[in-house]
């Protein structure tokens, strides 16, 4: 059974780990390293900090009482635009439908707060989340993202209306 539980900062130890795990297991997928939350970066606050952006939404996805995925929402400088940052399921979550659980989650959210629409990046090649992202309604917009870490890839923004 999956089940979601937001997260405040408090429950900054248990995001710090699936966060590091994502970093380590799926580098390839995501702007920051592992080592730029490491060593010095790998402070309580921080880590707080991340968890209290105002007017965020955290979820980690708990599968039989273990954490298999998380994501964020976030305010965005665009008025009714909200972004979906930091999405991660675990190995033990997939094809489990943790992910379709966790995009929903967000957009629930993003609706809540009045978003009209709900943006996020992806790395090419990372088909995963590219299927489920597709799957899920969201769409290519044409706009680039960051240069990933590699210095050869870049994130591709994608962009999902929520006006009916």
């Amino acid at each position: 059974m999956i089940e979601m539980r937001v997260l405040s900062e408090d429950d900054w130890k248990m995001w710090r780990e699936l966060r590091l795990a994502a970093l380590a297991e799926a580098a390839y997928a995501f702007g920051s390293q592992l080592a730029d939350w490491q060593g010095e970066g790998d402070r309580e606050e921080r880590w707080r900090g991340r968890l209290a952006i105002p007017g965020s939404y955290n979820i980690m996805a708990m599968l039989d009482g273990r954490p298999a995925g998380m994501a964020s929402g976030v305010p965005t400088d665009q008025d009714g635009v909200v972004k979906l940052i930091s999405m991660y399921v675990a190995p033990v979550g997939r094809g489990r439908s943790v992910g379709d659980h966790l995009v929903r989650a967000v957009e629930q959210w993003a609706r809540l707060v009045g978003a009209e629409t709900l943006r996020l990046t992806v790395v090419e090649g990372n088909k995963n989340a590219w299927a489920l992202y597709q799957r899920s309604g969201f769409r290519d917009t044409g706009e680039l993202g960051d240069l990933m870490p590699d210095g050869v890839r870049r994130e591709h923004t994608l962009a999902k209306s929520l006006v009916a």
